[in-house]
């Protein structure tokens, strides 16, 4: 009986210590963030109607800043299909999509954001192509 007692202790004891608020030795809780996708258009110097020219994924930097003090808290690329998903603390963020070329197009507006805590902040990016 006492065994069985000592297992049963030690066993809540190892789950206790594995029990957090959620977030991890960074301070970054790790069911709260920014995820989006990222298209670029237009893909077609014209169009038309009878003819679709969809935007398509782009794969791009992005710079998480925080909107008060304008620190970078993040900066990653998103995947081949355009889709990112970062960790946050809940707070206001600033999303910076990086241009690749300094100035020039492909280009894209920053979005501020807001992160509640256990949610993830749906972000959609498009970048201009510059084509006309």
């Amino acid at each position: 009986m006492a065994r069985v007692l000592i297992l049963c202790l030690a066993a809540f004891i190892l789950v206790a210590a594995t029990c957090g608020d959620g977030d991890d030795d960074d301070g970054v809780f790790l069911d709260t963030g920014i995820e989006g996708v990222v298209t670029i258009g237009p893909q077609c110097p014209v169009v038309q109607q009878d003819t679709p020219c969809p935007d398509k994924p782009f794969q791009a930097e992005i710079v998480v800043q925080d909107a008060d003090t304008g620190d970078e808290v993040a900066r990653f690329e998103t995947t081949e299909a355009g889709t990112f998903s970062v960790n946050t603390m809940p707070g206001s963020y600033r999303v910076v999509p990086q241009s690749p070329n300094e100035g020039g197009p492909p280009t894209a507006q920053e979005q501020m954001v807001e992160v509640r805590v256990g949610e993830y902040t749906h972000v959609d990016i498009q970048y201009d192509s510059g084509i006309r």
